[in-house]
């Protein structure tokens, strides 16, 4: 048999390979951020509301407490914030790795689809070299190329 033809596209599906790979680190790096945002979101709520000046305290201390507390209230928002930001960033990389694991699925199929016809050709090449071959050892024993009568 001659030399099997490669798949044209195989440079494409490694390089799509490796953009899955990468967009699959991205999509686990943003999951893992997000949920430390969250958790950092929660910490910070569960301190805010431990945040109860005594009732025997002073009016200044009151009131610096209320102050501190509004800022911890605006800490603990912003924090929240982030942590929907991250939330949405890490669905967005779930997302676009998605997509690149699609995108790379469809080049394997058409690598599959490739090798299959590759294998039906080589199977079809055999199958006319050894009719080739029946009919040159049957003309070789027959050099007047007539038929013998068949003998049931």
């Amino acid at each position: 048999m001659g030399k099997r033809a490669g798949f044209r596209l195989e440079p494409v599906l490694r390089v799509r390979r490796a953009a899955e790979q990468a967009a699959e680190r991205a999509a686990a790096e943003a999951t893992a951020e997000a949920t430390a945002a969250q958790r950092r979101a929660e910490e910070q709520a569960a301190a805010l509301t431990s945040r109860v000046p005594p009732a025997s305290a002073p009016a200044h201390v009151f009131l610096a407490a209320m102050v501190a507390s509004g800022a911890a209230a605006a800490d603990v928002t912003a924090a929240r914030a982030t942590a929907q930001a991250s939330a949405e960033q890490a669905e967005l990389m779930r997302a676009r790795w998605t997509a690149a694991a699609q995108q790379t699925k469809a080049l394997e199929k058409l690598r599959e689809r490739h090798l299959l016809a590759l294998r039906a050709a080589e199977a079809s090449a055999e199958e006319r070299a050894v009719d080739d071959l029946v009919t040159a050892r049957h003309a070789a024993t027959d050099p007047e190329g007539e038929e013998e009568p068949w003998r049931g």
